[in-house]
């Protein structure tokens, strides 16, 4: 409750009171407007052939290939790829039921999820030959691995680090920018100790702490394919692939023609 004031006294303290108020107002407004950190951003280094019939969920480069998992009911895939062609070298077709998801490595074998299936497949990496099935109580979206754990992301701001063997969550993290939560994380890769993650419909990447689940920054992308080359509006950025020996960031999206070698240019503060 408000103390009663005499007259001039509570004029004064009106008009103090408004003051704080519009003040509170234009900090408000100046934050929700404030330009936002610069993004890091691009060079192509090498522009390389994709089957733009593949509808892509998960990449990763190992041993001098590709290895993409292709989504869609009825068209969902496990492939190897030759980067120079973009041939398929080999390929495995999952049942029509299922929706293909994220893909990683682990030791011998790859792991591919399934979207709302609710399935995990485990195949042997050089034969593609199914090894065994494990479930897995949420969505599947994109996949990468840090050594210890697999790392996957469900769509929401949450990161889950699995146990590669069971699948039993060990611990998960909430992945922010500068306080709010980052929705939408789809395609990842672990590069340099960090989880670099595609968002989805949007052509930037979140490079994401895997202690904290900040944002350590952004790459754009904007610009990346031409609008000409895609071939509707499901034709977004997702695809992410590390070659370690080479040290070569390669990118690529749904349903494009094209898989690019790039540089990351830091951004200018």
């Amino acid at each position: 409750m408000t103390p009663h004031l005499p007259l001039k006294k509570h004029n004064k303290y009106t008009a103090f009171k408004n003051a704080l108020q519009v003040l509170l107002a234009l900090f408000l407004c100046a934050t929700q407007f404030a330009p936002a950190e610069p993004a890091d951003t691009y060079q192509v280094i090498h522009t390389y052939p994709h089957d733009s019939q593949a509808f892509t969920q998960g990449l990763f480069y190992l041993d001098g290939h590709l290895y993409e998992s292709a989504g869609e009911y009825g068209r969902s895939s496990l492939r190897m790829e030759e980067l120079e062609t973009g041939s398929i070298l080999q390929l495995h077709d999952l049942p029509s039921k299922y929706f293909a998801e994220g893909l990683t490595d682990w030791g011998n074998t790859l792991v591919q999820l399934t979207w709302k299936e609710r399935e995990v497949f485990v195949y042997d990496r050089v034969s593609f030959h199914l090894l065994r099935t494990l479930p897995y109580p949420g969505d599947g979206w994109g996949l990468t691995q840090d050594g210890t754990h697999l790392i996957l992301s469900d769509g929401t701001a949450t990161l889950h680090f699995l146990d590669p063997q069971t699948l039993h969550e060990a611990r998960q993290i909430k992945v922010t920018d500068h306080g709010k939560p980052v929705t939408q994380l789809n395609e990842l890769e672990f590069i340099h100790g960090q989880i670099y993650a595609n968002i989805w419909h949007t052509d930037r990447i979140a490079r994401i702490s895997p202690a904290t689940g900040k944002v350590l920054g952004w790459i754009d992308l904007s610009g990346l394919l031409p609008a000409s080359d895609k071939s509707g509006a499901e034709a977004v950025l997702n695809g992410i692939a590390y070659d370690q020996v080479h040290d070569r960031l390669f990118v690529t999206g749904k349903l494009w023609p094209k898989l690019y070698e790039i540089k990351v240019i830091p951004a200018t503060h």
